[in-house]
């Protein structure tokens, strides 16, 4: 798994061994990039359930700001620190603004500004229960009508309507296939 765009593409991102994580596909972080386009010049982003923090490095790699991984395992966390280096030395930029948390995502630690994106990329068999935690926990911080994007993973054959939330756009393709959704905070009514 490589990093797909910007500075630091063609960087190979470290995993763990076994079936820890699941990293989005390269063609599906690329994809959701397009889509982002320059929003994600100078933004913050939280990345929840990082893994290997492909999602994360990706907006690190496309001109982020910096921002927060969280991951709980601490073999995946220490993947994550290793892929930050890695990237941050492609592109001579110094790894001080990216934090590596140690935590549950379901609790959704938010540290520091508001992000400007959020990644949520679960385990697909925790999706139904973790969901609607974490979009209450993101809407605890998150304004009515403010402008963060939640990019959320999901297999095709899995819908979320989150109360307080709009589906801005959907991308992928088939019921058994990954597919990544846009939410964002619905405004004041």
């Amino acid at each position: 798994m490589r990093i797909s765009g910007g500075g630091a593409r063609g960087i190979t991102l470290a995993t763990p061994r076994g079936d820890v994580v699941r990293p989005a596909t390269d063609g599906m972080r690329q994809a959701v990039f397009s889509s982002l386009g320059a929003r994600v010049i100078g933004a913050r982003f939280l990345d929840l359930f990082a893994g290997s923090g492909a999602y994360g490095l990706e907006a690190v790699s496309r001109g982020s700001a910096g921002g927060v991984f969280v991951e709980k395992n601490p073999k995946a966390a220490n993947c994550v620190r290793n892929n930050i280096v890695a990237v941050c030395k492609s592109l001579g930029r110094d790894p001080g603004d990216l934090f590596v948390l140690q935590s549950d995502a379901r609790i959704v630690p938010l540290v520091g500004d508001l992000p400007a994106l959020v990644f949520v990329d679960p385990p697909y068999d925790m999706i139904p229960e973790a969901a609607p935690l974490i979009f209450n926990k993101l809407a605890e911080a998150i304004p009515a009508g403010a402008e963060t994007i939640v990019v959320f993973e999901m297999p095709g054959e899995i819908e979320l309507a989150p109360p307080g939330w709009t589906l801005v756009k959907r991308i992928g393709k088939g019921r058994r296939d990954p597919t990544v959704c846009f939410f964002r905070r619905a405004g004041p009514v």
